[in-house]
């Protein structure tokens, strides 16, 4: 009974080392050695040689910038492919996002929450000759970002500062959001049913969020418009119809009732 109980946690323990080693591979978005990723995510080498052996057997990863490097592999793109058409969110947002480049001609974005950092899931560029552009996939501190105030919407004021990193309060400028303040900006997102700020990353920007809520009233995703900043503030009213119009139909087809239902599950 030991010795079957001792295999499986050998195998539990490998698969969530293979996963780290996937999960770092595309955070770090470049071909590396696997004694690199094993320094890096403090792994035997012997273990990470047998498990990107395994993995790129299974097509997991493949060899990619000679020397041995290895990065994401292309069975992991039909996997996404797959998990894309079966998951109607994905689809209705791609939707959506184009509905609102016509609408703003801006940059449109699908945001969500990946651990405690924020990501940009989906874009679609503006139709602008100027365009406003976030790399996919980059894991920025929830703070920064007006998404970040509607994502956390369903935490308690503890649970919030369990959730984000001290020092994911400290912005790329050096000054520090007041953990308080940003509680009372996620408290008065939540009510107004949208976020707007100047963005705290790039200068020229103002950025918009507006809350996809599934039928329980958390908020999983958010709709998002990156416009400069002077057009956007310009239009702000008009952007804000188009964002939250977009983000309610999604949210009603999630099942979710309305600011209302919210109100009253949340007194459950």
């Amino acid at each position: 009974m030991a010795d079957a109980e001792d295999i499986v946690s050998r195998r539990t323990r490998g698969l969530d080392r293979a996963f780290d080693i996937l999960e770092f591979l595309r955070q770090k978005r470049q071909p590396m050695r696997p004694n690199e990723i094993a320094s890096e995510i403090g792994a035997p080498r012997s273990s990470v040689y047998e498990l990107v052996n395994l993995l790129l057997r299974h097509g997991m990863l493949d060899y990619q910038g000679g020397e041995g490097r290895v990065f994401l592999g292309r069975k992991l793109y039909f996997l996404g492919s797959a998990y894309a058409e079966q998951f109607d969110l994905m689809r209705e947002c791609d939707r959506m996002l184009v509905r609102l480049v016509e609408e703003t001609r801006e940059t449109a974005q699908m945001c969500l929450l990946e651990g405690n950092k924020y990501t940009v899931a989906m874009m679609r560029e503006g139709l602008r000759p100027f365009r406003i552009s976030s790399s996919v996939g980059e894991l920025v501190p929830i703070p920064w970002t007006a998404s970040g105030r509607l994502l956390v919407s369903h935490l308690s004021e503890a649970e919030m500062l369990d959730f984000i990193p001290p020092e994911d309060f400290v912005l790329p400028s050096g000054r520090r959001i007041e953990p308080a303040d940003f509680i009372a900006q996620v408290r008065q997102a939540t009510k107004d049913g949208f976020f707007t700020f100047n963005s705290e990353v790039e200068n020229f920007t103002h950025c918009f969020a507006a809350p996809i809520y599934q039928a329980d009233g958390v908020c999983i995703a958010t709709l998002c418009l990156v416009a400069p900043r002077e057009d956007g503030l310009r239009n702000r009213s008009a952007y804000i119809e188009s964002l939250v119009g977009a983000s309610r139909e999604i949210s009603e087809k999630l099942g979710f009732g309305g600011v209302q239902d919210r109100t009253n599950r949340a007194s459950l």
